[in-house]
């Protein structure tokens, strides 16, 4: 059966089909391009368009509360296990795998805060939220 109108979207080699996403992502993808559809005039036609322009809308904000998602780091100091979060956006470039597990780093601590000393001399700030040991 040939039907008119249709387009390629995309097209994979059979060893990089795309893995299916978690349902409530699709559930939001779905209502994105529901409200597309409502302030188009819930004209017909864009079916395609409105779905696609949906899905892009929804991981680019996903992509975004990643970014925003807190990170963690631990240091031991002296038997104790810190557990510091800091905000990924705005740490001055760091990057985990930057310190390297069981190397010798330098910490500070002000309140609530520590300050890992960074290789380029530059400080990773985070809140402790755990202590242990």
């Amino acid at each position: 059966m040939v039907v008119g109108g249709c387009v390629l979207v995309k097209s994979f080699p059979e060893t990089e089909l795309p893995t299916p996403r978690p349902p409530e992502i699709e559930a939001a993808v779905r209502r994105r391009a529901e409200e597309i559809y409502n302030l188009r005039g819930r004209m017909p036609g864009h079916e395609v368009e409105d779905w696609l322009q949906a899905e892009a809308d929804v991981m680019r904000d996903l992509a975004i509360l990643q970014q925003r998602k807190p990170a963690q780091i631990v240091v031991r100091v002296h038997g104790v296990t810190y557990t510091g979060e800091y905000d990924s956006a705005n740490c001055g470039g760091y990057r985990p795998g930057e310190l390297h597990t069981s190397d010798p780093i330098r910490v500070r601590f002000e309140g609530e805060k520590m300050f890992v000393r960074r290789p380029n001399g530059t400080e990773l700030e985070a809140r402790i939220i755990r202590k242990s040991g």
